[in-house]
């Protein structure tokens, strides 16, 4: 055998000596190399490849306790004889040509909804502006503390645990994690029978719906709102009463009365990214105690607020022990490791544990054991801080930079999360926009899967900073900001240098120096501007005031000019103005209407 056998891969994760293992037995199943087939020397190997001699020695004595080849006696190499005993060959495939004689759609008594769902494509990585959720660029990992969680719980004697398929009960070492470390975050204390261990956050509410719900028990969901809750209560059965949110979360109204179950997530709403005001979740635990109601809360992202401190959890306020808690190991910790877990009355946990057993048996001890280790060792506090800062400088710079490149819309505001909800011009299909920009290397999600029906669409999309570094943020909005206009342009304003409300040259200085501006940021906070004579400016931006910049600001013609120390990226920015009354209305240099504000002008 004098041709190479295979080749390595450069850029692979495993060791060569791995690599050279994985290649042999591969070609041995799937009879590349057959039994007998008289492998090259260790020597010869090694050449071929460019590796030397020991790894392909040790990778052969692998593969010899492994049972895969053998070495005779001044002969070289062999795969064994018998290496295949007890496998069945492969036959050739059989076809049924599109005959259903065994009637499956007859067959199948539980149809699982397939209400179309946004699906990012396989290669996002390769877009340069990829503005998705549920993504992660591999710089965020913490390999290093992972791995030396992962060998430690690799002990002989957790293993051996690991391996026992018997009995339903969770790791003792993460429920005390859990219960000592997570949930105090969150102002919630559990007693350990009090929390189940779940394979992610969409396991614990199966377990929560097939237990709770039925028929006839109707349940209120947030509108838009999870697309997978709806279809897990759609499989039961359950009526859904489909409740609006609002920049302040679900809105507690009377039409919350005729349920018996109620599911939210108010630290961050999916997908709005909205917080429930602690008023309204004191309203709702009032509501669901007079009437005996029971409320999922699903705490998604509560870890992530930018702009003060988090709101406690619904489980920390109930007194009534009616508030099911659901959460997870941040998704960027572990993607495919899917732990969650459930806080819970004792009664439910039992039950719970009794169901999963039963569908998926128990979350593995060793993936637990890895995922408390992590925990105790400190590595998730120290995890914890470096996300909220990589996100938090994330989130701020798409929020300034959607406020900065305004095209006509509007964002849902929100404290924090990995999102914001961005609301378009109604002269924009948000799916077509969507496509074309992935055209343009930018990825948004449309909103149409979150709505329960296609008419409640409100011509939203997503944009999450899970997945595209700081430095790209800004540049990627800026070119959905000009594919939206060159989508809009029909319906656009634009400037008509006749007008007489255009304030040109001499009349734009004496009608602005002195002036107070009045508008509104495009995530919805009020802000005001204040122009002095002397050229100098100064603004404030919040409900509150707690963002303020100052600035200078002058005229060049007919054209108003400003530059912030900070805001607008310190960026001398000219406009033209066009005055009627108390409003004004902001044009670009191209003579498109890109803001509007209400002046007041100071007594001189």
């Amino acid at each position: 055998m004098s041709e190479t056998l295979f080749y390595l891969e450069p850029n692979s994760s495993l060791s060569l000596q791995s690599q050279i293992r994985q290649k042999l037995v591969d070609g041995i199943v799937s009879g590349t190399f057959p039994p007998g087939t008289r492998l090259p020397s260790s020597r010869k190997l090694a050449d071929q490849l460019g590796v030397s001699r020991n790894t392909v020695v040790l990778a052969y004595e692998q593969l010899q306790d492994e049972n895969f080849i053998e070495s005779r006696e001044r002969s070289g190499i062999f795969v064994r004889e018998n290496v295949l005993e007890g496998r069945i060959g492969i036959t050739e495939p059989v076809s049924f040509q599109g005959q259903d004689h065994t009637r499956w759609r007859d067959r199948i008594k539980t149809e699982v909804g397939r209400r179309p769902r946004f699906e990012f494509p396989g290669n996002w990585q390769q877009h340069p502006f990829p503005f998705i959720d549920g993504q992660y660029d591999t710089s965020l990992y913490p390999t290093a503390q992972w791995r030396e969680a992962s060998r430690m719980a690799l002990g002989a004697r957790i293993v051996q645990q690991g391996t026992v398929t018997e009995g339903d009960a969770d790791d003792p070492a993460l429920i005390e994690e859990i219960r000592t470390k997570m949930l105090p975050r969150r102002g919630i204390n559990a007693s350990p029978d009090e929390i189940l261990i779940t394979l992610g956050e969409q396991n614990a509410l199966f377990l929560i719906t097939q237990l709770l719900t039925d028929s006839d028990t109707r349940v209120v969901v947030e509108e838009p709102g999870n697309p997978r809750m709806r279809q897990l209560l759609e499989l039961r059965g359950a009526p859904m009463i489909h409740q609006p949110v609002d920049e302040n979360g679900m809105i507690i109204s009377s039409r919350l009365d005729g349920a018996q179950l109620v599911y939210v997530s108010p630290s961050h709403q999916v997908p709005t990214a909205a917080t429930m005001a602690t008023q309204r979740r004191k309203a709702l635990l009032k509501k669901a105690h007079n009437l005996d109601q029971l409320i999922i809360e699903d705490d998604f992202e509560h870890e992530s607020n930018f702009l003060g401190q988090p709101h406690p959890a619904l489980r920390s306020m109930d007194t009534d022990n009616r508030v099911i808690y659901v959460s997870a190991l941040p998704k960027v910790l572990a993607p495919g490791l899917r732990i969650g877990f459930i806080v819970a009355a004792p009664e439910l946990i039992r039950q719970a544990r009794r169901l999963r057993q039963q569908v998926i048996g128990r979350p593995s001890l060793l993936n637990q054991r890895t995922a408390a280790l992590f925990l105790s060792l400190g590595h998730f506090d120290a995890f914890m801080s470096r996300m909220h800062q990589e996100m938090s400088n994330r989130w701020i710079a798409l929020r300034d930079a959607l406020n900065h490149y305004r095209a006509n819309f509007i964002t849902m505001p929100n404290q924090g999360g990995s999102v914001f909800w961005v609301l378009c011009p109604e002269d924009i299909d948000v799916e077509q926009l969507a496509r074309e920009a992935a055209r343009r290397g930018i990825l948004i999600e449309p909103d149409t899967h979150y709505y329960a029906h296609d008419k409640g669409s409100r011509n939203c999309f997503r944009m999450g900073v899970t997945s595209i570094p700081a430095d790209r943020i800004r540049e990627g909005v800026e070119r959905l900001r000009e594919l939206m206009w060159e989508l809009s342009s029909g319906e656009a304003e634009f400037l008509d240098p006749g007008n007489p409300a255009f304030l040109r040259g001499k009349a734009l200085e004496e009608t602005l120096g002195g002036s107070s501006w009045i508008y509104q940021t495009v995530y919805g906070d009020p802000a005001t501007f204040e122009l002095y004579e002397d050229g100098t400016m100064k603004g404030w931006a919040g409900h509150a005031d707690e963002e303020q910049d100052e600035g200078r600001w002058w005229v060049e013609g007919d054209l108003w000019c400003r530059q912030w120390n900070a805001w607008a990226y310190g960026e001398c920015g000219r406009f033209h103005i066009c005055r009627k009354g108390q409003h004004l209305k902001i044009y670009n240099t191209r003579h498109r209407l890109v803001d509007s504000a209400i002046i007041h002008v100071k007594q001189r």
